[in-house]
């Protein structure tokens, strides 16, 4: 019996595909095209929730806002790939084109491999995951131990259950077993303060029915919005999600003389609710150095490490006597340094034993050796803008590399030269403007190869567009 071949998927069908290349090469070519030059590259990024795509967007007319009406071609094209990606099960898909005068069309599809990010708004791929589930060394960062810290002098659970019993009495406050089921959930004690709030309110929207003023009530009497008691969590590091080539640029670093230690996620951050801002309040019980247990914190939706200070206890707060966390400022050099023309002018200058980041940025001077970071025993991650480097191959002389961020030439010289760093957990090719994304996914299977990690595929149509309009 003849072994039937799956049905042809329709992304990878050249007409899918169509619209969005003839939309691509009108922009690009414009009369070149028919004046018989060189084949037109077009290349981009298409996703369920989005897509990149370098198309010119018209202006609207004097007076009026731009409508989807002014790009529905546009828009057309692209649904018509979105329905393709949801047909095949696939999130999004990159690809690059080139399309002669004649309107032949050779489309490569650029799939995701499973260790590799995507790229930010481009056909390039992100950060390559050499080292499966690897995670940056700030999300590997436990709090150190806070044995001498204890709650504030300001907590007290008693005036605090009787101020909000003053505040809420038509509350329906959660029962111990209710209570006790949230510290098994969450695997943690709940400090007394906030199981004396719960006590007055449960916080579930069911208890308010579609009374909004009700539930307004009980977030003007807690000072925020408050979660119900079913809908505590930990704010560990798994809750501040982060792309390696940003996350791996971070640092953590709690001065001897901070309240908050400065971690991207803690075993003890007990998240209770939101400001309405998209930030969380959480109880603190791993406190810095100057610290209280229980003291209350703000985790900023905008940053992705370390919280500032509110109040010293959850009683503090809800009397209203906040404290703002002092900003501290370390004696110690920068663990992240930034070398470019506008900050810190050469790679000796940001040299020093306790340094975990070097990022070489735009540099117009001659460029730089690494010689002065040779043998530093925390540097971990590097970032080199294309050209700064004298000699790429002293990298090799970093041992302790887990992330190295460089520009296509200088990977070809250490993929050439067999000195890619073998202690990567995780490496980014940088790309620049519209350039080619071929050459790029070729350099980044070289060093997935390496690492025995899954390759990114191609898959190549072929077809014509027809001549240009």
């Amino acid at each position: 019996m003849a072994t039937q071949r799956p049905p042809r998927r329709s992304i990878d069908d050249f007409a899918t595909w169509q619209p969005v290349l003839r939309l691509l090469r009108a922009a690009k070519a414009g009369k070149a095209a028919k004046a018989g030059a060189d084949p037109v590259p077009v290349s981009g990024r298409i996703g369920h929730g989005g897509w990149s795509l370098a198309l010119p967007r018209p202006v609207p007319p004097r007076g009026r806002a731009a409508l989807t009406e002014d790009i529905q071609d546009e828009i057309d094209a692209v649904e018509r790939v979105q329905a393709a990606l949801a047909e095949a099960g696939v999130d999004d898909v990159s690809f690059s084109a080139a399309i002669d005068p004649a309107g032949a069309a050779v489309l490569r599809l650029i799939s995701r491999s499973p260790a590799v990010e995507p790229g930010i708004g481009t056909a390039h791929p992100g950060a390559l995951i050499l080292v499966e589930d690897a995670l940056p060394e700030p999300w590997r960062r436990l709090p150190d131990p806070a044995h001498e810290a204890g709650p504030a002098s300001s907590a007290d659970p008693e005036s605090l259950e009787r101020t909000l019993r003053e505040r809420l009495p038509d509350a329906i406050g959660a029962t111990e077993e209710e209570i006790a089921a949230a510290e098994a959930r969450l695997g943690v004690r709940l400090p007394e303060e906030l199981k004396a709030l719960y006590r007055v309110t449960r916080a579930r929207w069911e208890d308010w029915g579609d009374d909004y003023e009700a539930a307004d009530g009980v977030f003007a009497a807690v000072r925020c919005e408050l979660s119900s008691v079913d809908e505590l969590y930990i704010a560990d590091v798994s809750t501040r999600h982060c792309r390696w080539e940003f996350a791996a640029m971070k640092a953590v670093e709690t001065p001897p003389d901070a309240e908050v230690q400065g971690l991207v996620g803690s075993p003890g951050w007990i998240v209770f609710a939101e400001n309405g801002g998209g930030d969380q309040l959480a109880v603190d019980l791993t406190p810095g150095p100057r610290g209280h247990t229980g003291q209350i914190i703000l985790i900023g939706h905008e940053e992705n490490v370390g919280a500032e200070l509110l109040a010293d206890s959850l009683t503090d707060w809800i009397l209203d006597r906040e404290r703002r966390g002092r900003r501290h400022r370390s004696e110690e050099p920068p663990l992240v340094a930034h070398v470019n023309h506008a900050s810190i002018k050469s790679v000796r200058e940001a040299a020093h034993p306790g340094l975990e980041v070097l990022s070489i940025g735009v540099w117009d001077g001659a460029p730089f050796s690494l010689a002065p970071v040779t043998g530093l025993p925390r540097l971990r991650a590097l970032s080199a803008y294309a050209g700064t480097l004298a000699d790429p191959l002293e990298i090799a002389e970093l041992t302790g590399l887990e992330f190295l961020q460089l520009g296509p030439q200088d990977w070809r010289v250490l993929l050439d030269a067999g000195a890619v760093p073998r202690s990567l957990s995780a490496a980014c090719i940088t790309a620049y403007g519209g350039q080619d994304p071929l050459p790029v996914v070729a350099i980044a299977n070289e060093i997935l190869a390496l690492w025995d990690r899954p390759r990114i595929i191609q898959t190549v149509l072929e077809g014509n567009l027809g001549p240009l309009a």
